[in-house]
């Protein structure tokens, strides 16, 4: 893993990007190890954003990986959760990789909404970042996470709420509490209507 030093340098969803283009520079495929040694391994913000963000891009329309994507991303919040201090994956997560190109094409295709995110949010209502608010969040990433599986069978539909996943990581990337509160709300949101959609989805197919 990597010291304090580097988990100092990603201070913004630019910051992310940079770090994965650098990546993709130097080596032919890029494994998710790779991506959290550069993050390091206290920046659960970024480990929050970076899968959410690579699922809205279309390497997300690749069956099975939103899901996987989504499996990430619980498994980081479940460690926010109980309050770990040092963000742990599994080998066989860490040794998931991805082509250098495919990789830089998302970085640059997310780079626009990467540099309005950074415009739009910073530091606001700080008190809504700690105590027991970190858990909350996690808490609704994870149920956020469970609509996933099945909202893979309505296209597009999982894209909602990765959106709100990418919310809550945005919020602690920048320590702004306003947007906490904006991300759970989107969050409700996002799960009531992606159980409306299962349902539906459900009912027509019994058809």
């Amino acid at each position: 893993m990597t010291d304090k030093s580097q988990d100092r340098t990603v201070h913004s969803v630019c910051d992310i990007l940079e770090k994965l283009r650098k990546l993709a520079d130097k080596q032919n495929r890029v494994s998710i190890g790779n991506v959290l040694n550069a993050i390091g391994d206290r920046s659960y913000g970024p480990a929050l954003i970076l899968p959410a963000l690579i699922e809205i891009t279309p390497i997300g329309g690749i069956p099975g990986v939103p899901t996987f994507l989504a499996f990430i991303v619980a498994l980081v919040a479940a460690q926010l959760l109980f309050g770990k201090e040092h963000l742990w994956l599994p080998q066989f997560v860490q040794k998931r990789a991805i082509s250098a190109d495919k990789l830089h094409k998302a970085a640059d295709k997310l780079g626009g909404i990467a540099v309005r995110l950074d415009r739009w949010f910073h530091g606001r209502m700080p008190h809504f970042i700690k105590g027991v608010w970190p858990r909350i969040a996690a808490g609704m990433v994870i149920l956020l996470c469970l609509t996933v599986p099945p909202l893979e069978f309505v296209p597009f539909a999982s894209t909602a709420p990765m959106a709100a996943i990418i919310a809550f990581g945005l919020a602690f990337l920048v320590r702004d509490g306003l947007l906490m509160l904006i991300a759970i709300g989107a969050g409700v949101i996002s799960i009531a209507v992606g159980a409306g959609l299962v349902s539906s989805s459900t009912l027509i197919s019994g058809q």
